[in-house]
């Protein structure tokens, strides 16, 4: 059976370049390689999924702007399906500039998001979550997310946050969320960035099963009232880029088949082995 999941949020245009060190002010350097691909957490989540054998929808942001056909052209290869909520928009889409670090893997990261481009609930189609069999937000565009959060528990579709860091308007969505997936840097306002006061606000939202991935570090789960931790594969890091959002979108893919643990596991190899390229699509050229 193929899956289906709907990816919310945001779409850009990733300019990844590989340095061995970072520019000083006023410097200008030489990088080692470069890669271009369409990025943003939902995107990358949806790529994922579909390589993994699922069927992938990407329901966002694109426009009419000549940098927005980059990344159908990037999302076609990839067999993504794209929701244009504003397609006739002329302005150019978000455009990320990455700068990873050689000798580390570790990535510098300069984006607007979705700041200038926000779709509205008028703009959501009404038969958005036919057939869906799984809803990921990545909370980017949150007046879409607030929509269709509610519509999807409704119809028992689980809803997983990609919660990479905190956004306003989140606190609506928390209630309608089955899988809470949390970066180390998601904390809400007033809160502090202590994991058990991060699983505590989760758990008070009423969500049953929540992640927080720590890098290389062991992912701490909360799992119908028990709590542990997973191990992370161990690689040789070459870049860092999208590794959480290739999480996102393999977890989306295992937890259709699997308990959220066994999933977790899962999507932890998926991701690891994604650092050892460079780049957020060479991983699909050698799977």
């Amino acid at each position: 059976m193929q899956f289906r999941g709907l990816f919310v949020g945001l779409a850009t245009l990733d300019l990844i370049y590989l340095v061995d060190r970072l520019p000083n002010n006023n410097q200008k350097i030489v990088a080692l390689d470069q890669t271009i691909a369409a990025g943003g957490p939902a995107t990358n989540a949806a790529v994922t999924f579909s390589h993994l054998g699922s069927k992938a929808k990407l329901l966002g942001i694109l426009g009419n702007h000549p940098i927005s056909q980059l990344i159908r052209a990037d999302l076609t290869t990839h067999s993504i399906e794209i929701i244009d909520l504003q397609a006739e928009h002329p302005q150019s889409p978000p455009v990320s500039s990455i700068f990873v670090t050689q000798s580390t893997g570790e990535r510098a990261v300069i984006s607007v998001n979705a700041v200038k481009s926000q779709a509205t609930v008028e703009q959501l189609p009404k038969d958005i979550l036919e057939k869906i069999d799984l809803v990921l937000l990545d909370g980017h565009q949150m007046a879409i997310s607030q929509a269709i959060a509610p519509q999807a528990k409704s119809r028992n579709i689980p809803v997983v946050l990609d919660g990479g860091s905190w956004k306003p308007g989140l606190e609506k969505v928390l209630p309608y969320v089955d899988h809470a997936i949390c970066s180390a840097d998601f904390y809400p306002p007033s809160y502090s960035d202590r994991r058990e006061d991060v699983l505590a606000y989760l758990q008070a939202a009423g969500i049953s099963y929540i992640a927080i991935t720590r890098g290389e570090r062991p992912i701490f789960y909360f799992s119908e009232g028990k709590i542990g931790e997973i191990t992370v594969p161990q690689v040789s890091v070459k870049d860092t880029v999208g590794a959480g959002d290739i999480f996102h979108g393999a977890f989306c893919h295992y937890i259709l088949q699997q308990s959220f643990i066994p999933a977790l596991t899962a999507a932890a190899q998926v991701a690891s082995r994604s650092c050892q390229f460079f780049g957020t699509r060479q991983l699909w050229q050698f799977t």
